[in-house]
């Protein structure tokens, strides 16, 4: 990340947590600078480093830079978390249809799937419910990502034992859309209106309108044209574990923790950051590199939470949100614009 971003993270963690604070011990001599403590953390999260291979070149004890880690990742969840895990806006929506539809996906709002992370120090008492496919115990990170790799949704915590749908039923993905709170989503597709957006997934999600996924068995020009642009454009989420996993090692090899709050409290922050890091790019060519900058930050905007809809209301989105014949109907429409588009070019 640039060195802005990285001042600015010092300075709101520093501000939220008083323990990140410079003082003076009770003989007058300073104690730890903030900059001490965050490359700690930061250390540990971007070069999965143990904590006692820091405490030569940091000055800092062992048990210092473990809590420097677990502080700086709870301070980055309660300060950044409401801006840069929040879902789509109406003008995140705007851009998100936008972008898809120059892709050949009108509609579309991400694409969706799970990354296993191991979990080494898992207690035996555990091991069994979090022993799945990967023969090892781990935690599944649930993820919605488009195609210039943010984050819009993360689900965190579920053990390996479950399969992806069995995750997709727990996680919170759909809540503002069966509550009737999601940005309106309009569009037509071969001649037919839709006013849900849609995800692109793998063949083990369910048979939703809210979903879009690959032909089993394809025959004809028209279908394998669409696997094949489905598969590309479903690798924007794959991409996006890729990218998370190489900014921060630590949740790319197995995880030396104990505590399963910790450790979604890491998970989380690393998303976080990484969704810092695209936002910063974004704007990369704009950007003013004078460190000692005046301004403020800008806040982010909370609108009050809607009250919660009948219950009639909710059977009913929520009875569309599963309609399977929405989800044959839309894909066959895709199939069709894709070849359209194909054929004019």
């Amino acid at each position: 990340m640039n060195r802005d971003l990285y001042c600015k993270i010092v300075r709101e963690v520093k501000e939220h947590d008083p323990w990140f604070k410079q003082r003076r011990n009770a003989a007058g001599e300073l104690g730890l600078s903030p900059l001490q403590k965050v490359t700690a953390a930061f250390r540990m999260l971007a070069y999965d480093a143990p904590a006692d291979s820091l405490d030569e070149c940091l000055r800092l004890g062992e048990s210092t830079i473990i809590e420097s880690m677990r502080r700086f990742v709870r301070a980055i969840v309660e300060v950044f978390g409401d801006e840069y895990l929040r879902g789509p806006t109406e003008e995140d929506t705007a851009r998100l249809l936008d972008m898809n539809q120059r892709r050949g996906f009108p509609g579309m709002l991400g694409s969706i799937d799970c990354m296993h992370w191991r979990w080494k120090n898992c207690p035996t008492a555990w091991s069994g419910s979090f022993r799945g496919h990967v023969n090892a115990p781990t935690i599944i990170l649930e993820a919605v990502a488009s195609q210039d790799l943010w984050i819009w949704h993360a689900f965190f915590g579920m053990p390996g034992s479950l399969n992806d749908i069995n995750v997709l039923h727990r996680s919170h993905l759909l809540d503002n859309l069966a509550g009737g709170v999601a940005p309106k989503v309009q569009y037509t597709i071969n001649g037919h209106h839709y006013t849900m957006g849609y995800y692109l997934a793998d063949g083990i999600y369910p048979e939703w309108a809210t979903f879009v996924k690959p032909i089993p068995s394809p025959v004809g020009s028209k279908h394998q044209h669409f696997v094949v642009q489905q598969a590309a454009a479903r690798k924007d989420v794959e991409r996006a574990f890729g990218v998370l996993q190489s900014r921060f090692p630590i949740v790319r090899g197995a995880a030396r923790l104990w505590d399963q709050e910790i450790l979604s409290d890491v998970m989380t922050a690393c998303i976080i950051m990484h969704n810092m890091i695209i936002e910063d790019e974004r704007t990369e060519g704009a950007v003013d590199y004078i460190y000692e900058g005046s301004g403020e930050d800008a806040v982010p905007s909370h609108e009050p939470t809607p009250p919660p809809p009948p219950l009639e209301a909710f059977m009913e989105r929520y009875g569309q949100i599963r309609s399977r014949p929405t989800h044959h109907q839309l894909r066959d429409d895709i199939v069709e614009h894709l070849w359209q588009v194909a054929g004019g070019q």
